[in-house]
């Protein structure tokens, strides 16, 4: 089996990056994408996409966080980095109304300007939602039939929320806050009635190491890593009553339908 994980953060040390790429490889996850949070951490995973490009891809985008922060010409620094082979996704985009590290107004005009920069570019976004639904699936509707593909990506809400991206034709990312049995639970309930051509697999590493790993532990990786997306994926067997040789071939084929590689 093989996987696609299309949700990795940047290493903040990149020396730590090749490890990291090796034992996914070795984990049967060949190919990842690496997220753009800003424009710095945007060229920083381009880059490293440009040195592995047999494995790996990155997006270029905003995430909401740091739309307070974002420099005049912010769009045409996308879009140019947007016009590199390996960067195959804009994002992460949305809204956060959890933490609100921007000012709402600012979240929504930045993740605005980046859905239009998607319509434009061709590329598909790649989405950030916390606590912020109701306006995020508003500004979607406005534009759905414009982009180019979605992704809901750490997609954490409940089964109302995921029908209504999947109206939307977003495809649904799944990590592991799934193996999460407390806060998971909206989640859980919900993949069950996920179709499989609308999952994606991905881990959020460093971030929502799946729970109780137990023998699937690998000695030495303390923080969660692409090589733990196959544990992902046996939770999620069990709650959609699904093989994992099928979702293993399912996520990979929707991973690279979605961003354009097949």
């Amino acid at each position: 089996m093989q996987w696609f994980d299309v949700g990795v953060n940047v290493p903040s040390d990149e020396g730590e990056f090749l490890p990291m790429l090796t034992r996914a490889v070795e984990a049967g996850v060949t190919q990842m994408m690496l997220t753009g949070t800003d424009v710095t951490i945007s060229h920083q995973a381009a880059k490293l996409a440009h040195a592995y490009p047999e494995h790996v891809f990155s997006t270029a985008g905003i995430h909401p966080h740091y739309a307070q922060h974002v420099a005049s010409d912010y769009r045409e620094q996308i879009t140019a980095l947007s016009k590199q082979p390996q960067v195959i996704a804009i994002g992460e985009c949305g809204l956060d109304f959890n933490r609100d590290f921007s000012p709402r107004d600012k979240q929504l005009a930045v993740f605005e300007a980046q859905l239009v920069i998607a319509c434009e570019t061709g590329l598909p976004v790649f989405l950030h939602e916390r606590d912020a639904f109701d306006a995020q699936y508003k500004l979607l509707q406005k534009y759905h039939h414009q982009l180019n593909g979605a992704l809901v990506h750490c997609f954490t809400g409940n089964t109302q929320q995921m029908q209504a991206y999947l109206d939307l034709g977003c495809y649904v990312g799944i990590t592991g806050w799934v193996t999460d049995e407390k806060r998971g639970q909206d989640l859980r309930e919900a993949v069950k009635r996920l179709p499989l051509d609308r999952l994606i697999l991905e881990t959020d590493a460093p971030y929502l190491k799946p729970k109780k790993l137990g023998s699937d532990k690998v000695p030495g990786v303390k923080q969660n890593e692409p090589c733990y997306l196959p544990v992902i994926a046996k939770t999620l067997s069990e709650l959609m009553n699904t093989s994992i040789e099928s979702l293993s071939s399912y996520s990979k084929r929707n991973s690279q339908r979605l961003l354009a590689l097949s």
